[in-house]
């Protein structure tokens, strides 16, 4: 089984000592009134984006972002200190280079990461209403002149924000907040001054005092008559590797979503970073996007590494597969593939980095150097045909045999065809087959090499394909064969064998309303009389149920067994499928799933072909 080394990270706003010097512009900050004058109604919910009102997100987004070149020690990138790339010169740079290279294909995002408030030594700066205003070294024009270079590209502007009320911007709570009369820095935040966000470097807002969603408003409306497009708000909870009350911003971000459609213009949300997935409902509630795991960055002497933390993707996509769709969709980071050297990355590992994204349906936006796209990674980036896996509105892909290093993902598609990946995650050569079994139909399918654009003829019962260490197949599948016919042996059936710990509960998300669990520590479900009508390899879907990743070993009549894992279903009331190849002998057979010596996920049944 492989392992990986997951590697946890900071993202964004690095640690900084706490005596920071505050620049404030504009006049003196008044006292702090007694009674704030405001009159705004205390804040509601705000109801769902209205997608097809603001045409946000009604696809994944395509762009690029500053921070993997911020926050990388690759020679030259950051030659006055950690993060000193991010300027107007060398971000109107990497736009113009976008709009000349990739415009052509989707991309038009220009995102600005942490750090345009803050100069080389890290300090911030505010003006006198707490909002975050551009360092004049590294953007001397000022942020709405960066905008309007961008628009003039044809492209959009993405800007950044931590979320809260950053410590240094509260000016022992006696700054005024813009257009609220008689509000401060005082009246948005506890007075205790709890922190929050992933790195508490803010103070927690208080949304139960309707000056806090004027200062949101406030910061909305500037970002907006600055003409910024996106907005990344990082450092959101529950996520973030932080728990508890304090690190629970979905008020914040609901109240982000309320000022954006104040502002009247559209401004995609995306919120970073590693979001709780019991959450999911609110991320898309009142947002665009959300980050699924830590950054991609390695935060090393290259842009990223296969392990930290490319390969991680594998393991943290699928939970939050039924999560996406038109207006939000799960984000897997940044998508490092065109600069060779500098991601840190073989050609293999490149080409795998992109078919995961693609086939996930995360927004593909790069942190390269686009001045300096290989050849390569340029043919990467542009592959029509990839884009438009990403692109269709269709769900993500899921594994459907992960047994392994070997593993082969699938997704419906809404014209009866299929988008299948193989993967091969191991450190060595491998061969990986697609069996059609595993995606309910048999026969012949004709088949189409996605990355070499090129139809490659017709297929019966599978394709196996050799694969380099850490390689990748993208292909289109198109059945011609009939849909494959399977009997049903439910997992909570009398005529099963339990042993262990192992018993019957309840689903709500199971076919017979009932699943097996407690399999663990030696636990087993013993499904009993599996008939078949004659000897073979059979593809035999195990449905299941496991709100975290969890391994089981499947076997037939007592031989030996597969280890097979089973990706997270995204919580304990949804259940996915899973496919395993088991010999099978003419009539009645065994099969078993045993826990071993740890948790096994719960099984909700067997689906298994009457022929090979």
């Amino acid at each position: 089984m492989r392992t990986s080394r997951r590697v946890r990270r900071r993202t964004a706003l690095p640690v900084v000592a706490t005596a920071l010097v505050v620049a404030l512009g504009g006049p003196a900050v008044p006292a702090r009134a007694a009674a704030p004058d405001v009159t705004a109604a205390p804040v509601a919910a705000p109801s769902t984006v209205d997608v097809a009102a603001t045409g946000l997100a009604e696809r994944p987004y395509l762009g690029w972002s500053s921070w993997s070149m911020q926050s990388s020690r690759y020679p030259g990138l950051n030659p006055d200190g950690d993060y000193s790339y991010l300027t107007e010169a060398n971000v109107l740079e990497q736009a113009d280079a976008l709009a000349a290279r990739l415009k052509p294909y989707g991309y038009e995002y220009v995102n600005i990461d942490a750090g345009w408030w803050r100069d080389n030594d890290w300090t911030p700066r505010f003006d006198e209403y707490a909002r975050q205003t551009p360092d004049p070294v590294r953007f001397p024009r000022g942020m709405k002149a960066v905008a309007d270079h961008i628009h003039g590209k044809g492209l959009k502007a993405g800007i950044y924000l931590p979320v809260g009320l950053e410590k240094e911007a509260y000016a022992g709570g006696a700054a005024p907040i813009w257009n609220a009369p008689g509000c401060t820095t005082a009246d948005i935040v506890y007075p205790d001054l709890r922190t929050t966000n992933g790195w508490d470097s803010a103070y927690k807002i208080d949304f139960d005092d309707p000056c806090a969603q004027r200062y949101i408003d406030s910061q909305a409306r500037m970002f907006a008559d600055w003409g910024y497009d996106f907005l990344k708000l990082d450092g959101v909870g529950p996520g973030s590797f932080k728990s508890g009350d304090n690190y629970d911003n979905v008020a914040d971000v609901a109240a982000w979503q309320k000022a954006i459609a104040a502002t009247g213009r559209p401004i995609h949300l995306e919120l970073s970073w590693s979001l709780d997935i019991g959450h999911a409902a609110d991320w898309k509630r009142y947002s665009n996007g959300w980050r699924i795991d830590t950054d991609v960055e390695c935060y090393c002497n290259t842009l990223v590494t296969w392990e930290n933390s490319v390969d991680d993707r594998f393991d943290d996509a699928p939970a939050w597969s039924r999560k996406a769709g038109p207006g939000g969709w799960n984000d897997l980071d940044t998508l490092n593939v065109g600069n060779g050297a500098m991601d840190g990355l073989t050609r293999a590992e490149r080409q795998t980095y992109m078919t995961l994204w693609a086939i996930s349906k995360s927004p593909l936006y790069t942190g390269d150097d686009l001045t300096r796209l290989d050849d390569y990674g340029l043919s990467l980036l542009t592959n029509r045909e990839v884009i438009a896996v990403d692109q269709d509105g269709a769900p993500p892909a899921r594994p459907v045999t992960p047994a392994g290093d070997q593993q082969v993902w699938a997704a419906k598609n809404p014209d009866g065809s299929w988008t299948v990946a193989l993967f091969n995650l191991a450190d060595a050569p491998a061969s990986v087959t697609a069996h059609w079994a595993s995606l309910g139909f048999t026969g012949k399918a004709t088949v189409r090499d996605l990355w070499n654009r090129k139809n490659l003829g017709t297929y019966k019962d599978s394709i196996g394909v050799a694969l380099p260490a850490h390689g990748s197949r993208l292909f289109t599948v198109r059945p011609g064969g009939p849909a494959l016919v399977t009997t049903r042996y439910e997992a909570e059936a009398a005529t099963n064998t339990l042993s262990g710990n192992a018993s019957v509960a309840g689903c709500d998300a199971c076919s017979g309303g009932q699943k097996v669990g407690n399999l663990y520590l030696g636990g087993k479900l013993r499904f009993n009389d599996v008939t078949v009508r004659r000897d073979g390899i059979y593809t035999v879907a195990v449905s299941y149920v496991s709100g975290d990743i969890r391994s089981a070993t499947v076997s037939a009549n007592g031989g030996n067994g597969t280890s097979l894992r089973f990706p997270s279903t995204g919580d304990w009331g949804t259940a996915e499928t899973v496919s395993v190849q088991l010999a099978l002998k003419a009539g009645a057979n065994t099969i078993t799933v045993d826990s071993a010596d740890w948790y096994a996920p719960d099984i909700d049944r067997i689906d298994v072909p009457q022929t090979p």
